[in-house]
């Protein structure tokens, strides 16, 4: 037991690290935003770049270029965890999962219902309902390591599994009302190109290069679908092998997973929380703040997340389908359903999805809504597992 001990402390030294450079890379979008600076930050953002290979011309401003293709990224990643926590991890055994699993959907229902009452009657606004529906595994991981190993192991899986499971209604979410429309031939393609996946999975090929291959061809063809091309990570991630029959040692899909965090985790978020988080604040009144857009995110993500999982939770061990985590009392549990009130970059994400296409009469900023949910969440879980948590270390290492 030392030893998964020893990894889990790793990892969530890893989280904490990576969260603290997300905000620090929000708040340097912040600073930018609001100084002289804005005027650059805005040519940067918009910076045109183009790919031509022959006919083929894929031309974006730059943060398009990071939203749909590091992203992309980022995609594989969860895909790549998802996949091997299924298969082998905590969610490989039922009774771990149902926690999670109806934690997560009540923790998506009840932010959407919130948010959806507070912009009733606003077709545009409506657009926007899932943005309050996820949980940033970086930012929640990392507020939870501060407390240290006072933290019982079981409730740390626990919020892990729960963010994991809200990445995969994220993903379903972003397919089925994410996309645009279909271009029939582009999406022939990438169908093409999971066949191909599919083909060398069955196959037992281990280069990654030929997975690499297909998929980013899958990601183009999607690009010019309609459907979102971040989805390419997912699908790919889906067809990595995850064990080697010639060698028990070593496994493709682990390997990639451990290759990719670091990079995911100390790069390409914080550049996406840069190129995102700059909210302009000079001269907002309080009704930029109460417009019901930004203010259903953040009551959403506040106050629906931990209504929602501690309904759910709190049903399913009342009916003896699931089990509260080992050592952790209610007040932990409450304080880490108010942790994954902390939505940033997944709900920047989707904020960006849902209003792409107003972007520039719209009369509100969903980003304010995410920032002060997320922000209050993060201040009010910390203060309730600091207070509920034993004084003493509850493992050991």
């Amino acid at each position: 037991m030392t030893s998964t001990i020893d990894y889990l402390q790793a990892f969530l030294k890893q989280e904490q690290t990576a969260g603290i450079l997300l905000m620090a890379a929000a708040a340097i979008a912040l600073v930018t935003a609001n100084t002289p600076l804005v005027t650059l930050y805005g040519i940067f953002l918009e910076t045109p770049v183009a790919v031509q290979v022959g006919a083929l011309v894929i031309h974006k401003p730059l943060l398009l270029w990071i939203n749909d293709g590091l992203m992309a990224i980022f995609f594989l990643l969860i895909g790549l965890e998802l996949k091997r926590e299924f298969i082998e991890g905590d969610l490989s055994d039922r009774r771990t999962l149902m926690l999670p699993a109806l934690g997560a959907l009540g923790g998506m229902l009840a932010p959407a219902a919130i948010y959806a009452l507070l912009n009733a009657g606003d077709p545009v606004a409506l657009h926007g309902w899932a943005i309050p529906a996820a949980t940033d595994i970086a930012f929640a991981l990392g507020i939870l390591a501060l407390l240290g190993n006072r933290v019982p192991i079981a409730l740390t899986v626990f919020l892990t599994s729960l963010a994991i499971f809200d990445d995969l209604g994220a993903i379903l979410i972003i397919a089925i009302f994410y996309s645009g429309h279909i271009s029939p031939l582009a999406l022939a393609v990438a169908i093409a190109m999971t066949a191909i996946l599919w083909l060398l999975n069955r196959l037992g090929v281990m280069k990654r290069s030929l997975y690499f291959a297909a998929g980013i061809v899958m990601w183009i063809s999607l690009l010019k679908s309609g459907v979102h091309a971040t989805l390419a990570g997912v699908v790919l991630a889906l067809f990595i092998p995850i064990a080697n029959p010639d060698n028990p040692y070593q496994s493709p899909l682990k390997d990639l997973e451990e290759d990719l965090h670091a990079m995911v985790a100390f790069v390409i978020l914080p550049v996406f929380a840069f190129m995102n988080a700059g909210v302009p604040l000079t001269g907002l009144g309080l009704d930029a703040f109460m417009h019901p857009v930004p203010l259903g995110i953040a009551a959403g993500l506040f106050i629906g997340k931990p209504i929602g999982i501690l309904l759910f939770c709190w049903l399913g061990i009342r009916f003896k389908v699931a089990e509260l985590p080992a050592g952790a009392s209610w007040g932990a549990f409450f304080g880490v359903s108010v942790l994954a009130g902390v939505g940033f970059t997944m709900s920047l994400f989707i904020g960006a999805l849902a209003f792409e296409s107003v972007l520039l009469t719209k009369e509100f900023d969903e980003r304010i809504g995410i920032l002060v949910g997320s922000i209050a969440s993060g201040l009010l879980g910390y203060t309730i597992l600091h207070w509920s948590l034993p004084r003493h270390p509850v493992h050991g290492g």
